[in-house]
């Protein structure tokens, strides 16, 4: 049984420059884990979370994907629900997550 799957731009460029609610993606009291990983353009980033967020939600977890507001093939990140689990891009420009 597969969980549910929700798609999000957790910020956004707007006329009055970037806006980001990165902050609340995991309650930092209760989440277990956050992990960040870090690696230059096409490393593998996305891909490694895709698939681990494919993995988790063929398990029955439902699954948070945090889209990049400037490339929405691209992840910033996601949340593993029910495990408190995140797994977000530590890279520049994504620095407030480290």
């Amino acid at each position: 049984m597969k969980g549910k799957i929700k798609n999000v731009f957790p910020g956004g460029n707007t006329s009055q420059g970037f806006y980001s609610f990165y902050q609340y993606i995991i309650n930092q009291d209760t989440a277990r884990r956050k992990i960040c990983i870090k690696g230059g353009p096409g490393t593998g980033k996305s891909t490694l979370m895709k698939k681990v967020g494919e993995f988790f939600n063929s398990k029955g977890y439902d699954i948070e994907y945090h889209h990049c507001s400037s490339d929405n093939n691209s992840l910033d990140g996601i949340v593993i629900k029910g495990l408190n689990i995140a797994i977000v891009d530590g890279t520049a420009p994504h620095v407030a997550f480290s």
